[in-house]
């Protein structure tokens, strides 16, 4: 009997087209590199997520992204960058770096997709891979909410101490940042200064940002002298460096000092772009989300040419500028959407991101703060992946409140209850439970409630009593009860350095000019 020719032509042409649809399906599921974007949860441990974007959108901002660098370039004027950019196959033009698309995947390709940053002791802390997000604090800025007065100030050295003992103690931020802006200190050497409170009163990663090379060095020294090894960034480095774009679309000098020296020596580094809509960007979402991935990845593009595997935190923060006030909103709604998107596009890099929660435009520890905090919080929470800095951050993030620093933790406690998902595996659906104590029992006294009662978060801010013993219990507000837990913090003394090592650090700062 012969074959039917006819049906092994629809069969050659079936099998071609499961071919392709496996293809489509596994290409869906995994980034530019070939990993799979997010684990493979079995459907019993479902966590629930946020998605802003679908697949099309993501590679369509991709090819806009990489347009804008092949086409449009990037501003860089310090020699040895544009040497390092040439060499590696870029159209070079007096102060216009072009990146040509292949030049720009190949770097994203050998970007590292894990991070690790250890704690004080050598151990790791933070592990930054996959759908892992952990939140900061920012730990110094311009100005300071002051608990026991209630009065805003410019931020001092005691400022920041009590900043970082209070955000050493809460147990939902991972790591802090600072900034370098003390007003009781020389304003040249405020970066080191805030560094040096940070290692002194927290064991936690640190990630500092320094205002040149020469300071970028210091604060290494520091993280040595503090950590007692001087091998703690070749195993999970305690620290990393935070450098900036200028948008639109320029890489200064003193940005590609500080990113070479890192590269060069495998110091963990977030490069971010800070773009704000209508102002230093495209007034449309898109646009500017477009502009700062092509600042960030062309940070990305050096490090991978001057050390290949460098590791990189992809930073991008876009919003809006408020047009009656003119500011850069830490606040806004759009500001959430674009970091979601931002977060999206990273772990389609599979690379690390770096974004923006926690924080507010109010200037008041208040309900705008807390209520623009929550949305915040919530959209990082199931949207984004990485480090999320500012929490505690208020004024568009030019004051650091320590009040505002205890209720965003709290806030953290409640959105990752929600993040567990819901568990559904035999022991939670509780059939046996169900059926020993049927129609008309209670479930009060059963063995089941005695295990798990203790899987429900209890909050140590928001109160759920009745009136009358919340009466009893003094008639605190939220306000009085996050000013009273507050200020028992700020008492409290984080673990401390040895003397010797405390001594060493202070020695340092005297040789600073």
């Amino acid at each position: 009997m012969k074959p039917n020719l006819e049906n092994l032509d629809f069969l050659r042409l079936h099998q071609s087209l499961d071919s392709l649809l496996r293809f489509w399906l596994f290409s869906l599921q995994t980034d530019c590199k070939g990993r799979y974007r997010h684990a493979m949860n079995p459907p019993l441990s479902f966590k629930p997520t946020l998605q802003v974007l679908n697949d099309e959108q993501i590679q369509e901002l991709h090819r806009a992204t990489a347009r804008v660098l092949e086409r449009t370039g990037v501003k860089v004027t310090h020699p040895e960058a544009l040497e390092i950019f040439a060499g590696g196959g870029a159209r070079v033009e007096t102060d216009r770096v072009f990146i040509p698309r292949t030049m720009l995947e190949d770097a994203i390709q050998r970007a590292p997709g894990r991070i690790v940053l250890g704690n004080r002791k050598g151990e790791e802390a933070v592990v930054l891979e996959d759908d892992a997000c952990w939140f900061g604090a920012t730990l110094d800025n311009i100005y300071y909410f002051d608990p026991t007065t209630s009065q805003r100030r410019q931020l001092t050295l005691d400022d920041c101490r009590y900043m970082v003992s209070i955000f050493d103690a809460l147990p939902n931020l991972s790591w802090g940042m600072t900034f370098g802006a003390i007003s009781d200190v020389p304003a040249h050497l405020s970066d080191r200064y805030a560094a040096m409170q940070a290692l002194k009163y927290s064991e936690k990663p640190i990630v500092f940002s320094s205002n040149d090379v020469s300071s970028l060095v210091e604060i290494f020294e520091m993280v040595k002298v503090a950590t007692g090894n001087e091998g703690c960034f070749e195993t999970a480095p305690p620290a990393a460096s935070f450098v900036t774009t200028i948008s639109p679309l320029v890489i200064p000098d003193h940005v590609v000092e500080q990113l070479i020296l890192c590269a060069e020596n495998a110091i963990p580094q977030i490069c971010y772009a800070g773009v704000q809509a209508g102002s230093t960007g495209p007034m449309s979402f898109a646009g500017t989300i477009v502009q700062g991935n092509a600042e960030t990845l062309a940070c990305l593009v050096l490090s991978q040419l001057v050390r290949l595997g460098s590791p990189v935190v992809f930073g991008h923060l876009s919003t809006i500028m408020d047009m009656r006030s003119s500011i850069f909103s830490f606040g806004a709604p759009e500001m959430n959407l674009m970091i979601a998107a931002q977060s999206q596009i990273a772990r389609h890099y599979s690379i690390p991101f770096y974004g923006t929660a926690g924080c507010s435009d109010s200037k008041l520890p208040d309900a705008q703060a807390a209520v623009e905090a929550v949305f915040s919080c919530f959209s990082s929470a199931l949207g984004c992946s990485g480090l999320i800095h500012d929490a505690g951050l208020l004024e568009y993030a030019t004051m650091s409140a320590p009040e505002h620093m205890v209720l965003v933790n709290e806030v953290l406690h409640m959105v990752g209850q929600y993040k567990n998902g819901i568990d559904v595996g035999p022991e939670a659906l509780a059939l046996d439970v169900i059926d020993a104590i049927g129609p008309g029992g209670q479930y009060l006294t059963s063995p089941h409630t005695m295990k798990h009662f203790r899987e429900v978060w209890y909050s140590q801010l928001f109160d759920r009593s009745g009136y009358s013993n919340w009466l009893e219990g003094g008639a605190k507000d939220l306000t009085a009860r996050v000013r009273e837990r507050t200020l028992a913090l700020m008492a409290q003394q984080p673990a401390p350095l040895d003397d010797q090592t405390i001594a060493a650090l202070d020695e340092m700062s005297r040789q600073w000019t």
